[in-house]
């Protein structure tokens, strides 16, 4: 989690603020694995050091996150992302909620029947899940050949 490359690729866009953002990298972070739950977390200072943002909008950040009891700090021990099962599927549901209705209005006016959209989707999912399954195996074969690996795995 304090690797610097996993934060080095993050930009910030200027529509929303962004404390809101670092939450939301934080939990599309845990949904997807990168981060577990338990896991201990860059400190505040640390994390602003990472995203080059304002210490100020670090610990707001953190503060978010608190109060929707994503991570917990207790005293002056290192923050951790919370354990609590409830919570974490709460994010997860929020994030496909949220994937969803962007996708849904972004094809509303292509007037599409449900069950045709589905099959389109159910497609292209199957799809994103076959790619997404052999891309560790390309990885570990390009390993075994002495190659560039993925430092992420």
């Amino acid at each position: 989690m304090n690797n610097v490359n996993e934060w080095s690729e993050i930009s910030f866009n200027s529509r929303d603020p962004v404390y809101l953002q670092v939450v939301r990298l934080f939990k599309e972070k845990i949904v997807t694995g990168v981060i577990q739950s338990g896991q201990m977390i860059p400190s505040r200072r640390e994390l602003a050091a990472l995203l080059k943002i304002n210490a100020n909008t670090a610990q707001r950040a953190y503060k978010e996150m608190e109060d929707q009891q994503l991570i917990v700090t207790e005293g002056n021990s290192p923050s951790r992302i919370t354990l609590e099962s409830e919570v974490l599927f709460q994010i997860r549901a929020e994030l496909l909620n949220e994937a969803v209705e962007l996708f849904v209005s972004s094809i509303r006016n292509i007037n599409v029947p449900l069950d045709e959209l589905m099959d389109v989707v159910q497609r292209k999912y199957v799809e994103s899940q076959k790619e997404q399954n052999r891309k560790p195996l390309e990885n570990s074969i390009v390993s075994e050949r002495g190659g560039e690996h993925d430092d992420r795995t």
